[in-house]
């Protein structure tokens, strides 16, 4: 399998994007904000069919509107009445744009249908660079505001209280978690985002009660499931978002199945003395 320079490139851009998948959605799924990083992932196809309409690459495309949006829906989510209000009036638009730039754009298709539902396979080495920066970018960024993060999550009202910029902390984790969307999109699709920054996350906080432990076993889950996915499309030629998709559910189900103290009880989630 290894022979092939397709596939070893697909197994760096898999791993390179489990790993930054799984750390921002592990915060992503602890704060609730699951339909947002949805939101942002379809609103990121309007950004790279607009990107193709010109003659840019497509992820530049997604970037931008992603990182745009996330901040939009960052900074709009407090003044209208509830943030799914917000990310469903930016959805919508940026949707609206996307079906304009298809309409006059239709020679897209076929590389619409790969960003819809990802084509890892077709990864060159200038991409993983792009990803690998992407990476380093997210995770420095999700560093620096990882400790008003967390207090924000677990007690906004005492964070708030304490003069914790929430708003600001809002809008630079859906600015964090955008960047993170653009480059799982490139493995799985825009459609099929929940793949990797949900269900790795959401198992891993079914089976564990820290912060840091939580981290680390949503990382390693998407990791696995990325690259047994790839393994199992090679051998059995079904499609790679496919193979991951169904590896992420079976993770997830069996995790809320299987995570018993020997009492009985289920763990308990994640608390604020766990997590400092």
């Amino acid at each position: 399998m290894f022979q092939y320079d397709f596939m070893v490139n697909a197994f760096a851009a898999a791993g390179i994007v489990a790993v930054v998948s799984g750390i921002v959605g592990f915060f992503l799924v602890m704060r609730g904000q699951t339909f947002a990083g949805h939101a942002l992932s379809h609103i990121g196809f309007a950004g790279a069919t607009g990107a193709g309409l010109i003659g840019l690459a497509p992820i530049w495309g997604l970037i931008g509107f992603t990182l745009g949006a996330g901040i939009g829906i960052g900074m709009l989510g407090e003044r209208i009445t509830g943030r799914d209000v917000a990310i469903g009036v930016v959805l919508t638009l940026a949707l609206g744009f996307g079906l304009l730039f298809l309409h006059y754009y239709t020679s897209f298709a076929t590389q619409a249908t790969a960003i819809l539902f990802g084509n890892v396979l077709a990864v060159d080495r200038s991409t993983i660079a792009i990803l690998a920066g992407l990476t380093v970018v997210t995770l420095v960024a999700l560093a620096a505001i990882m400790r008003p993060l967390v207090f924000a999550t677990l007690q906004p009202e005492l964070a708030a209280a304490k003069s914790v910029p929430l708003r600001f902390v809002s809008t630079a984790f859906l600015a964090v978690v955008a960047l993170a969307v653009s480059e799982c999109a490139q493995i799985v699709g825009v459609l099929l985002v929940f793949t990797l920054m949900v269900g790795p996350p959401a198992a891993a906080q079914a089976l564990t009660t820290g912060l840091w432990t939580g981290l680390t076993l949503s990382a390693a889950l998407a990791l696995g499931e990325a690259w047994l996915g790839i393994t199992l499309a090679y051998y059995t030629d079904w499609p790679v978002s496919f193979c991951i998709a169904i590896l992420s559910a079976v993770a997830y189900f069996g995790s809320i199945a299987t995570p018993r103290r020997r009492d009985g009880s289920k763990i308990e989630p994640i608390s604020e003395q766990r997590i400092s």
